[in-house]
């Protein structure tokens, strides 16, 4: 059930991705209509399959938004806030998002209502913040690099931009961009692949973390799950959104996602051997601590850059943005739902230990990927930071 929301993500952010050419706006707030519908219609299911196949509706909602709002918000942004706007829409608030849930699922047991009733409400409130922006999506301007790159529009671009930013921009010639895809993947493919294989592999351990937390420290430490996501939310995942939307634009992305992700496997590492050693003197509350500084990491760094959209829609020029961006979408999405099969198997073929040391190696292989192959974009206008430069008269938001 979980996994088809994840194939409808993947499904979702490949075809807006291929559709955002014909413009961003056009598209925006179709994806939380689609999220909302998904989400009341969870709450009348009378059996599994319909379960299944409504999530994958909500999933393509979801896919279709991991697209559009951080290439909206990028195109949208200056270079000195571009950042910490991303990090706090698609990091910060998922922090947020997970602690409501987890309230509302605990408040609804302390009313003893049935266990069917209460997931049934947890997964429609999903669509108050949906609903909420439908409105709002639509009314947005249609973000002026779209207009200037892809679509050629110089008149409208003047009007956007001074609305947007309250600037007059003087721009006499074409700034359609008039380069092929493939001038583009042959440039910088590398860059591209860096960028899906990242969220593929952040999610892969990421998701895996939530198999082996709230099931096996929580038991042990006497408490249901979701208090357990309560806890781990509110005292290490939102201080670390916190910390990342400070630092983004200060220290930069590669940093951050290279700290996080050191800090996630030295985490892994060290519940892996804690677990293997600790014996009789094993301490539920050690375990806890240390999960929870796996979560504050990932939120410092991978979970603010990777997992929030980030790398795809900075890297990449805007005639491709919209596409390479749903493929480091799916490859999260792909990534998330192969931790189903993944982790247990590990799991049940070589023990617990194992399967969390595998974890902080993967942890580590991306901790290197993003030294290798990313380049640091902060405080760069999205031209220079995907390699689209132009010339200084030429810029369209700085």
């Amino acid at each position: 059930i979980s996994g088809s929301a994840l194939i409808g993500a993947a499904i979702g952010a490949i075809v807006f991705g291929l559709l955002s050419n014909m413009g961003r706006k056009k598209f925006y707030g179709i994806d939380v209509t689609l999220l909302t519908i998904g989400a009341i219609l969870q709450a009348f299911v009378s059996n599994p399959l319909e379960l299944v196949l409504i999530r994958l509706l909500l999933g393509i909602g979801v896919g279709a938004d991991y697209v559009l709002s951080p290439m909206i918000m990028a195109e949208h942004s200056n270079a000195k806030d571009r950042g910490k706007i991303i990090a706090l829409g698609f990091g910060l608030f998922w922090g947020f998002g997970a602690t409501t849930a987890a309230l509302l699922y605990l408040a609804l047991s302390a009313i003893n209502l049935s266990p069917d009733l209460i997931w049934r409400i947890v997964l429609a409130s999903g669509a108050i913040p949906a609903a909420s922006v439908i409105y709002l999506r639509r009314k947005i301007p249609e973000t002026a690099r779209f207009l200037g790159r892809v679509k050629g529009d110089i008149p409208t671009l003047k009007n956007v931009v001074k609305e947007v930013t309250g600037q007059e921009v003087m721009i006499s010639k074409d700034l359609k961009d008039y380069n092929s895809f493939s001038y583009y993947f042959s440039k910088y493919w590398r860059k591209f692949l860096a960028a899906c294989i990242l969220w593929f592999l952040f999610d892969i351990v990421a998701y895996s973390g939530i198999l082996f937390g709230p099931s096996l420290i929580a038991k042990s430490l006497g408490i249901n799950s979701g208090v357990f996501q309560l806890y781990i939310e509110a005292i290490f995942t939102i201080p670390g959104g916190l910390i990342a939307l400070s630092l983004i634009d200060r220290v930069g992305r590669k940093p951050l996602q290279i700290i996080g992700f050191i800090g996630m496997a030295l985490s892994l590492f060290s519940f892996s051997l804690y677990k293997d050693f600790a014996g009789l003197y094993f301490s539920p509350l050690i375990a806890f601590a240390i999960y929870g500084m796996n979560n504050f990491s990932s939120q410092v760094g991978p979970g603010s850059v990777s997992a929030s959209g980030m790398l795809g829609v900075e890297l990449s020029p805007t005639k491709v943005r919209g596409f390479i961006q749903s493929l480091t979408v799916a490859s999260g999405r792909i990534g998330a739902a192969l931790t189903s099969f993944v982790f247990p198997a590990l799991f049940n073929a070589y023990g617990e230990s194992f399967a969390v040391g595998f974890l902080g190696s993967v942890a580590l292989v991306s901790a290197i990927i993003t030294l290798l192959f990313i380049p640091e974009t902060k405080s760069k206008p999205l031209e220079e930071a995907s390699g689209e430069t132009l010339l200084e008269e030429e810029r369209i938001i700085k």
